[in-house]
């Protein structure tokens, strides 16, 4: 219970910190938006022509979406000073850790429901799909996960803007894949038996595993 109230502070302290300044929301909606416009006109519309890359794009969206939500996730401590505090509290590197992924995923997934009715009025594609929403939980629990450990780790950099990017894609690429491939069958109307049985297990897997590893190894990075 007390790693639990702990998490569940430190999530709240972001969010009412986001809540002020809003900085991590509109810039990643403003982005968000940028990238659905451009390939919204950049592409020969045709009928039945955006299909087949309308997945690949709503997650090339969301992707960019997180490292910019995750770039702030220790950047605002850092930049006021209060990293140092944070980790001096006497409270566990895991409800730490677990705190800064709880608010990245809430972060994430407020700017994708806001994103995803306008995807699909631009793009003209069904997305009111509960499949499609279990496989967008799934996979932002993994982007926040990685994102958030590599930012804690980025943070402490001087090219954190850069070097976030770098650690964070070759890792996520399973998820993306996973993501992908099951929004394909969700949006297309495919045989269901595939998300559930491959691509939704292995999303599951990813984010269990990593939230134990990343969890741990946050710990030994940031002791003392």
């Amino acid at each position: 219970m007390g790693l639990l109230r702990t998490t569940l502070a430190i999530a709240w302290k972001d969010i009412r910190l986001e809540l002020r300044s809003r900085d991590t929301i509109v810039s990643a909606l403003v982005f968000g938006l940028i990238v659905v416009v451009v390939f919204n006109f950049g592409l020969n519309r045709t009928p039945g022509s955006l299909e087949p890359v309308a997945p690949g794009l709503l997650w090339v969206a969301y992707a960019f979406i997180g490292v910019l939500a995750m770039n702030r996730a220790f950047a605002r401590e850092m930049e006021q000073g209060g990293l140092d505090g944070l980790l001096a509290a006497p409270v566990s590197r895991d409800a730490i850790f677990l705190g800064k992924v709880l608010s990245s995923l809430i972060f994430m997934l407020v700017i994708e429901a806001i994103l995803l009715p306008i995807f699909a009025v631009m793009l003209g594609l069904p997305t009111l799909s509960p499949v499609l929403g279990v496989v967008i939980l799934l996979a932002t629990l993994g982007f926040a996960t990685v994102g958030t450990f590599f930012a804690g780790i980025a943070v402490q950099t001087r090219s954190r803007e850069i070097l976030l990017p770098v650690l964070f894609f070759p890792v996520v690429v399973p998820v993306i894949i996973a993501a992908v491939e099951a929004s394909a069958l969700a949006l297309q109307g495919g045989p269901m038996e595939a998300v559930w049985t491959r691509w939704a297990p292995l999303l599951v897997v990813f984010d269990a595993l990593f939230l134990v590893i990343c969890s741990w190894i946050f710990g030994f990075i940031f002791e003392g």
